[in-house]
């Protein structure tokens, strides 16, 4: 019996200063006098530091930006403390996206680089790492007095790449809030639609800081994680420190990313690349859902690790792929399904069939509802104008061009309060790539509707 084949874990980015060589703790305690104190050796002789100490970890820091990458850095007490292997990681898988050409590049602006850094924190670490790695020009925002002190500070303090990043202040557009309600969390721009799915309830992120006429690469975001302050405590054995405004926002990242989306649905390409970090993986499949919900053209993913600490990113844009074909991650879908579990009892795989029937008739396909065998047949014309398109068509031949698609969406009771939806394209669709993007990108939406139907109680946790 052949061995079962185990995931490969994802590691440092090879082009990280770390990957091959990590830091010598050692070695820093002999250049740096300031950092010796926190340095000691454990039992196997090998030198170490209390990962709970925050002195430590912003000593640690401060010396392997001035080290290895020739920066001038400091943050007052209890401003969050980036660890530097980890953040290059992220400014490397953006320098993977902006080569990698999947979508075509700017033709105003084909060599300066320019990146938008959202909350860049009194640490300012994205902009200065990626002016000295890479030259790219960066916009920081942020919106506490403190952050933007220390990041001009930081800025200021390197006069080789102070030239590259303007540190822009997030204006709050209602007077009304108070610094009790800043203490609590993120202001909102109250001038602003908000999503139901998000209960973000914060300062402008991109829509309202973005000035008229402005375009940039990409944006990168260090989201505030978690939804109370209770939550940012819970690991021992890192002190990292971090301010509320930093590391708490109501409904946490989800609802921060959210808005994210909602503000991207507003600029679409203003920026070629649109990303966040992502420090909880089961929130990856309900964001990478809203994305396809609202219409974007391509989704990137991957797998931050240093140490022990994983966290993910997620990258999205509207701009239409280089090559004008339906990304392969779509076109090969033919078949897919979902999971909907915690139903309460009155919900029968029935009840379910009918809302999947309601859900498509109101979007212009026809049905032909199984009540024996719990499965419909639908219709999805290709003149409907409410078919959501894989990628942005480029003229009205190539859209006449896409068939009618037609799937069949089956129900199965699992065990109680769990049902199972399955969706399959039908044969004679499975040749066209439309009809399986397409396929794929309805098949998502009606996920989103269920779960919000049925699994309200649940999402909302």
């Amino acid at each position: 019996m052949a061995p079962s084949k185990k995931r490969k874990r994802a590691t440092i980015h090879p082009r990280n200063k770390y990957s091959e060589n990590p830091p010598d703790f050692g070695l820093l305690a002999s250049l740096y006098p300031s950092f010796e104190p926190y340095v000691f050796c454990n039992r196997d002789g090998r030198h170490r530091i209390d990962w709970t100490d925050f002195n430590a970890t912003r000593e640690l820091t401060r010396v392997l930006l001035r080290h290895d990458h020739h920066l001038d850095w400091w943050i007052p007490d209890g401003q969050l403390c980036p660890t530097v292997p980890n953040r290059s990681n992220y400014i490397h898988w953006i320098e993977d996206l902006l080569s990698s050409d999947i979508v075509p590049k700017s033709q105003s602006n084909e060599n300066a680089v320019k990146g938008f850094d959202i909350g860049t924190g009194a640490n300012c670490i994205y902009p200065l790492l990626g002016a000295s790695l890479l030259g790219w020009r960066f916009v920081g925002t942020d919106f506490t007095d403190v952050a933007l002190e220390w990041a001009e500070r930081n800025v200021k303090s390197n006069p080789h790449i102070s030239d590259l990043i303007e540190i822009r202040k997030v204006v709050i557009q209602d007077s009304s809030f108070d610094d009790d309600r800043v203490l609590n969390g993120p202001l909102i721009n109250c001038k602003r639609d908000v999503d139901e799915d998000s209960n973000y309830h914060g300062p402008p992120i991109i829509m309202g800081v973005v000035k008229d006429g402005e375009t940039f690469d990409f944006c990168m975001c260090n989201p505030p994680f978690f939804d109370a302050i209770e939550e940012a405590g819970q690991n021992p054995k890192t002190s990292c420190g971090g301010t509320r405004e930093e590391m708490v926002c109501p409904g946490g990242e989800r609802a921060f990313i959210i808005r994210m989306i909602d503000d991207s649905v507003q600029l679409k390409q203003c920026f070629r690349w649109y990303t966040s970090m992502v420090g909880r993986k089961a929130n990856m499949k309900v964001l990478i859902s809203k994305l396809w919900e609202v219409g974007v053209t391509v989704v990137k993913t991957t797998e931050f690790v240093q140490g022990q600490t994983c966290r993910w990113g997620l990258a999205w844009s509207f701009v239409a792929p280089a090559n004008k074909a339906i990304p392969h991650r779509i076109a090969e879908k033919t078949n897919d399904s979902f999971m909907l579990e915690g139903l309460q009892s009155g919900h029968s795989a029935f009840n379910l069939l009918q809302s999947v029937e309601s859900f498509f008739c109101s979007n212009g396909a026809s049905c032909k509802l199984n009540t024996a065998a719990l499965y419909i047949d639908i219709t999805y014309p290709n003149e409907h104008s409410d078919v959501p398109k894989p990628i942005e068509m480029h003229n009205k031949d190539s859209a006449n061009q896409i068939n009618d698609v037609h799937f069949r969406v089956s129900v199965f009771q699992q065990i109680p309060g769990t049902l199972l939806v399955k969706g399959s394209l039908q044969k004679k669709d499975t040749s066209s790539n439309s009809g399986t993007g397409a396929f794929s990108l309805m098949f998502q939406r009606l996920e989103v509707f269920l779960r919000n139907a049925f699994c309200k109680e649940k999402s909302a946790r």
